[in-house]
């Protein structure tokens, strides 16, 4: 029997020519992976026409100008109502917030959105993500074992990075990949 490892708290780089394109050219953080289940957060696909400011006005919350300036990413497609705050577990909440990985964690309550525009009292860096990318189980193995994904370490410069075109070829290059040299074909020896 196969030993399970977790990849929580690492990167999943969508390979070229992945069958769903709702996922090309995807950075994911897996934020938890049992063996029943993986869920993971999109990094690199911002929402069109919604920023932070937009979001907390609509909710109510303190929206402070520079608020505008931060953009709401696309988690993935589950669940695309539900929002998640991804940051730095300097700030964290109990019995709401996941941690996991080095250094991150996840929280999806209000408390977290106010936090994320409190420079003294939040977290030091965070991002507000709608839905998420969701795999049942060995799913996400199997789309490994097809080489949909690479894995990656995760690097919170490039995880909280605002350059979210770049993402993708950062993350193939931190491999040590010229993204250029990666083929859409996949095969077996």
């Amino acid at each position: 029997m196969d030993q399970f490892q977790s990849l929580a708290g690492r990167l999943l780089v969508a390979m070229p020519g992945i069958s769903d394109p709702r996922f090309e050219h995807a950075v994911i953080l897996v934020c938890a992976h049992r063996p029943d289940h993986a869920m993971g957060l999109r990094l690199d696909r911002p929402a069109p026409g919604v920023n932070l400011k937009a979001v907390l006005t609509k909710l109510e919350t303190a929206a402070p100008d520079f608020a505008a300036d931060r953009a709401v990413l696309v988690g993935g497609p589950v669940e695309r109502e539900r929002g998640f705050v991804l940051h730095t577990d300097d700030w964290l909440v109990d019995d709401a917030s996941l941690a996991f990985g080095e250094g991150l964690a996840m929280t999806g309550t209000r408390e977290a959105l106010a936090a994320m525009v409190d420079p003294v009292g939040g977290p030091s860096r965070s991002v507000l993500l709608l839905g998420y990318a969701g795999w049942g189980e060995g799913q996400l193995e199997d789309e490994l074992g097809e080489n949909v994904w690479l894995t990656a370490e995760a690097d919170a410069d490039l995880i909280f990075d605002p350059d979210y075109e770049g993402k993708w070829g950062r993350a193939v290059a931190g491999l040590g990949i010229d993204p250029a040299q990666l083929s859409g074909q996949s095969g077996r020896a």
